[in-house]
């Protein structure tokens, strides 16, 4: 089996062996740190690109967790996830500025554009959708983030345009 992972601005080819190997060493380098959790599920995302079950049990019994434990951690950060994501992450903000001010709607429009719902990849795994309570950005409703891209005052009908940069880009 072969899962993607993200390096820098290149995706490679990592089998679930090599990946798990990966993953013991860092259970290893962070074993016996307070609150080592967490470091070592960061390890994990970064080297398969999301946490797939293997890597969860793995964690668990290293570290003599239970399963349910390490998923209970996995379900409370945003940040985690269990499912593989596209290779631009596009997150809508629907704090109260944001939702007042149309996130809604650019929502709307992104979830039509791209033919996928909110937690989502779409079927190229180029874009996941996600939602997002506030970016600290309210002054300038409604925002979207592409990777690490802020895009300040969208309306629905630039979607496309802003989708559209990262349809074309290399990494």
């Amino acid at each position: 089996m072969t899962d993607k992972k993200k390096s820098g601005c290149c995706e490679v080819a990592l089998d679930e062996a090599a990946g798990l190997e990966q993953l013991r060493n860092a259970v290893e380098l962070y074993r016996r740190k307070p609150g080592a959790l967490i470091p070592i599920l960061q390890a994990a995302q970064e080297i398969f690109g999301y946490l797939p079950e293997s890597a969860l049990r793995l964690i668990s019994g290293e570290l003599g967790k239970s399963y349910s434990e390490v998923a209970g951690v996995v379900s409370f950060y945003s940040f985690f996830s269990t499912t593989p994501r596209g290779k631009h992450l596009v997150r809508v903000c629907l704090g109260t500025a944001c939702y007042v001010r149309g996130g809604k709607e650019v929502l709307d429009a992104l979830r039509q554009k791209l033919g996928i719902e909110v937690g989502e990849t779409t079927a190229d795994r180029n874009f996941s959708l996600e939602v997002a309570r506030c970016f600290g950005a309210c002054g300038l409703a409604p925002v979207i983030m592409v990777d690490e891209d802020v895009h300040q005052r969208v309306k629905p009908r630039k979607v496309n345009e802003i989708l559209d940069r990262y349809r074309t880009r290399q990494s």
